[in-house]
């Protein structure tokens, strides 16, 4: 879906004449800033934006307070899914015990569109105000306070004029958003279909409903358990959207770290073990009887549960998808999320939860028509029990010694080998076929674990090759944790700063190191344009945590020499070519 959404972005960005003329933008003369009808009035030209994660208006002058009400509505999203403003958006304002002339700091980060169009660093104006023209910023006396206050909460955002999007058709009312949220939600539910094909989610799917009883319970009733467990499932999801929303915490975060990954990699291991038949997942009896009672509402509850506790099962596998629309939904700076954002993530997280269900209510439904048991299906468990157990030792690989990683692979191959026959007689084609697959995972399972004893060891057993070589994680350029160091060298030699943000136990941060950074034409934009500092938030530079915002590793952000971004940052893991383009401006 992110490849479609970039390639149709590229195609609008080609034919928008109205683009070209913004690449020249300005950010401090080109884009206005006025004060209207106690609201704070930011312009940008046309083909031009500006990114809602970077608008604020702060109060520079005293006394008194400002309280900042809800900006009008985005008028569109960017190319990394962030809420973005065309033509003019409007901040409502209103004071209390304001005198005199008023300074309000207005930050804004304004982005020109089109082929080679740049994001820039975000950029202040101060806006002098008589404070006699902001609402209620001078109340007299009680009774006069009284009224002006009254007044001052009759103000609502006044709907604008937007200027049209060159990426998006005009949204100026609600059919617009409506039009919008109705494709995310299209695309939440495609996600989520996806998500339940991941070793995470697919191989549960049989054993959840045997367990909630809707195996041979009649299509109607197995529906309707299905149902209930996929609506617990959907809750689950939304509260943890709406928790994001209401907290501003990063939930991405939580499932990189070890006490998560190493618990969930042994319960799968565990899965897998069951399903090659070494003991069989059964609840207790009683809870068996309460699940699967003849009362529909005990039946139907017990399969809501079962769906409130599964759902959180799948984060490893579903992250990548939940993640971004739980960065939006937490996305607000400094301010509590609007309801219509949370109400909107919440929506999408639902509707995601839904299209990860539609499996499990295909196999609760129908799966008195399955097949009968027979050697088939007792090599399809084992199937499942080797990919269940291939991606135990795959959630753990980045947290795990070297020598440990061999090991694990070593039994999944070696598992594999046994699974697919390798020590059975084969007649036919296909038979022989299977068995000589299941001899090659057997040749490579007893390499990998020769290469587990050289680790743990430290010996060589196999001959070695010039051609491997260790992969280096980083440039040996790159500063280590000396943020203030990279400034002061960037500014000597013109250059910009490139900040790694990671912690030791983030997954991702090491496919940066092994994947990405490495790469030679990354390496030389690296050593060409800027100055590379890696940085630990984490652990080593908390102090920098707050003051960077961090709110999820990996994280890589490109600033000036004064510490200012000028690429809208990314968070996640980032393929050389993908990381490369975002170097240069292209993505």
């Amino acid at each position: 879906m992110r490849t479609l959404k970039l390639l149709i972005l590229s195609l609008l960005f080609v034919v928008t004449a109205t683009a070209q003329r913004a690449r020249n933008l300005d950010p401090e003369q080109d884009v206005k800033v006025a004060f209207q009808k106690g609201a704070v009035v930011v312009s940008v030209p046309e083909g031009a934006h500006l990114k809602k994660s970077f608008m604020t208006v702060t109060l520079k002058s005293k006394p008194g307070a400002l309280k900042v009400g809800v900006p009008s509505k985005t008028t569109g999203v960017d190319e990394l899914g962030d809420p973005i403003w065309h033509g003019t958006v409007r901040i409502p304002v209103s004071g209390e015990g304001l005198n005199g002339e008023v300074q309000l700091e207005v930050q804004y980060q304004p982005c020109t569109e089109g082929d080679g169009g740049v994001c820039f660093p975000p950029t202040t104006q101060l806006l002098k105000v008589k404070a006699a023209e902001i609402p209620g910023a001078k109340p007299v006396d009680k009774a006069e306070a009284k009224i002006e206050n009254e007044a001052a909460e009759k103000i609502k955002p006044v709907p604008v004029e937007m200027a049209p999007s060159p990426l998006l058709p005009a949204q100026g009312g609600s059919s617009g958003a409506s039009s919008s949220l109705i494709w995310a939600l299209l695309a939440a539910f495609g996600w989520g279909l996806a998500a339940s094909l991941t070793p995470c989610v697919y191989p549960m799917i049989p054993i959840t409903m045997a367990i909630v009883g809707a195996k041979g319970s009649g299509r109607l009733r197995g529906f309707l358990l299905s149902l209930s467990l996929v609506l617990g499932m959907a809750v689950t999801y939304t509260a943890l959207g709406v928790a994001a929303g209401l907290s501003g915490s990063a939930f991405g975060s939580l499932t990189q770290k070890p006490g998560f990954l190493i618990p969930v990699s042994i319960l799968f291991g565990l899965f897998a073990l069951s399903l090659f038949g070494a003991f069989e997942i059964q609840l207790p009896q009683s809870v068996q009887m309460k699940l699967q009672g003849s009362g529909p509402r005990k039946g139907f509850g017990g399969a809501f549960v079962m769906g409130l506790v599964l759902g959180p099962l799948a984060a490893p596998c579903v992250g990548p998808f939940v993640g971004a629309v739980l960065v939006n939904i937490a996305g607000n700076q400094g301010a509590a999320p609007g309801l219509f954002q949370v109400m909107s993530g919440a929506a999408q997280l639902f509707t995601f939860a839904l299209g990860m269900g539609v499996l499990f209510m295909l196999v609760g439904t129908f799966s008195a028509g399955l097949p009968k048991s027979g050697n088939w299906l007792i090599r399809f468990k084992q199937i499942m029990g080797l990919v269940v157990l291939a991606f135990a030792a795959w959630n753990v690989r980045l947290i795990v010694p070297e020598w440990l990683n061999f090991a694990m692979w070593t039994l999944t191959l070696l598992v594999g080998a046994g699974v697919f026959g390798a020590f059975e007689a084969s007649e036919g084609l296909v038979p022989q076929l299977r068995r000589g697959f299941a001899l090659l995972l057997l040749i490579l399972g007893l390499l990998l674990g020769i290469k587990a004893v050289e680790r743990f060891l430290n010996v060589s057993l196999l001959p070695q090759t010039s051609a491997i070589t260790a992969v280096e994680p980083a440039p040996k350029t790159w500063l280590e944790q000396d943020f203030e160091g990279a400034l002061k060298k960037a500014k000597a030699e013109n250059k910009l700063v490139l900040v790694d943000i990671y912690a030791e136990w983030c997954a991702q941060c090491k496919e940066l190191d092994e994947k990405t950074w490495p790469n030679a034409a990354v390496r030389a934009w690296i050593a060409k344009n800027a100055i590379a500092v890696r940085i630990d938030t984490d652990a080593k530079r908390k102090d920098l945590q707050p003051i960077f915002k961090i709110t999820g590793y990996p994280t890589v952000m490109l600033m000036d020499a004064e510490g200012k971004e000028v690429r809208p940052r990314l968070m996640g893991f980032e393929k050389p070519e993908a990381m490369l383009g975002w170097l240069e401006g292209r993505k």
